[in-house]
């Protein structure tokens, strides 16, 4: 059944997609807790090349083992030469906005979710050299997307403001590895990532979550336009 699997040519019209799929080599088993900036010795291709097999067989391997839940992590952009070089530079731009938020499609292939705790672990607690100070981490994650998109009544902790709030425990703060769950109308399927050390999460004054856990209170109203 493997070697008749790793036989198999992937098909498909769009050749850009079709070059994606083949890019096994350089993929990355993301982990639990997920590792995005993994070393250039962990690639698939340097891995498979030590045990002198193909790239595409270690990946049927590692998909397979223990209970098949192995995630492989393929970096689409930014990560070259397995450097965050290219990322630094631009999160510091003065014409960036730290956000993302893809859905759709989308929801079963990548996780945007855990963007916001990754920043505040990896660029001010956890990465290897210059780090950045945790005040201008949360300014970017609030009252600068907030002012790009004219949601003037939030983003700062000042008076008059709408009261969302996070209260961190910035020591035992982590992400963990993102998991496929069907929780979407109409049982949808969806990847889920979970994160430790948020004591408590506030939304206009109401206590939506504490350490994780939902606690009933949906005070959230749908947003039109400038505030």
């Amino acid at each position: 059944m493997k070697a008749k699997l790793l036989a198999e040519q992937p098909t498909y019209r769009n050749p850009q997609m079709l070059a994606f799929m083949r890019s096994v080599s350089n993929m990355f088993v993301l982990g639990d807790p997920p590792d995005y900036t993994p070393p250039a010795d962990q690639r698939l291709d340097a891995r498979a090349a030590k045990l002198g097999i193909p790239a595409l067989e270690l990946a049927y391997d590692l998909l397979v083992s223990g209970d098949g839940r192995t995630i492989l992590f393929h970096p689409g952009a930014n990560y070259t030469d397995c450097s965050d070089a290219n990322m630094a530079s631009m999160l510091l731009h003065e014409h960036t906005v730290m956000a993302l938020g893809d859905g759709g499609a989308h929801y079963g292939l990548i996780c945007d979710a855990s963007y916001t705790t990754h920043a505040l672990t990896y660029w001010t607690r956890d990465r290897k050299g210059e780090r950045w100070p945790l005040p201008w981490a949360i300014r970017q994650l609030t009252d600068v997307p907030a002012r790009t998109v004219g949601l003037g009544d939030r983003g700062r902790l000042q008076a008059g403001y709408k009261a969302d709030l996070n209260v961190i425990d910035l020591d035992r703060l982590k992400v963990s590895a993102p998991r496929p769950v069907n929780n979407l109308p109409g049982g949808g399927r969806r990847l889920e990532q979970k994160a430790q050390g948020y004591v408590a999460t506030i939304v206009s004054g109401e206590v939506t979550y504490r350490e994780g856990d939902f606690t009933g209170a949906r005070p959230g109203r749908l947003v039109r336009g400038a505030r």
